[in-house]
């Protein structure tokens, strides 16, 4: 399985055509729920996803604090093999992205409610009351890096 890290300006087309396939046959397709899927924080966002010869396996972007929140965020985290932990390696690869190249002090992210578990195993913690999102019910989450015990000590 191959990492891939690309900012937007990097991007090929034939890689950027992947991705919006991928994005909307997951959440747009599959979820049942119409909207413009690819929007204006693409173009500033952190691409990152793992692929193999049969194309890409796990997705999600990392937005720079001051985009989507004032903190770093992450979103539209897809795998498409479930509960084989690409998910979870891919979050830890955002994770890392938003304290190191963006230099944020947490990052947030609107979880789907089911996915929740997900997102706590990594160390974020629920921030709002359940709300829906194009008719999906959602959580907003924080991860503080100052909280994590992998951080204590750091230089950034």
């Amino acid at each position: 399985m191959q990492l891939i890290i690309r900012h937007f300006r990097d991007l090929t087309t034939d890689e950027l055509l992947d991705l919006a396939k991928l994005r909307i046959s997951v959440f747009v397709v599959e979820q049942k729920c119409p909207y413009q899927e690819m929007d204006e924080y693409d173009r500033d966002a952190w691409h990152i996803w793992l692929a193999d010869e049969n194309g890409i396996q796990a997705y999600l972007r990392v937005l720079p604090p001051g985009k989507a929140f004032p903190d770093a965020a992450i979103g539209r985290v897809i795998a498409v093999k479930r509960h084989c932990g690409l998910a979870s390696r891919l979050l830890q690869e955002g994770i890392r992205l938003a304290r190191t190249v963006c230099r944020a002090d947490a990052v947030q992210l609107e979880a789907q409610t089911y996915a929740r578990g997900l997102y706590e195993k990594a160390g974020f913690r629920q921030v709002s009351g359940e709300f829906l999102e194009d008719g999906i019910p959602h959580i907003r989450m924080r991860l503080d890096f100052t909280d994590r015990e992998d951080h204590k000590g750091e230089n950034t």
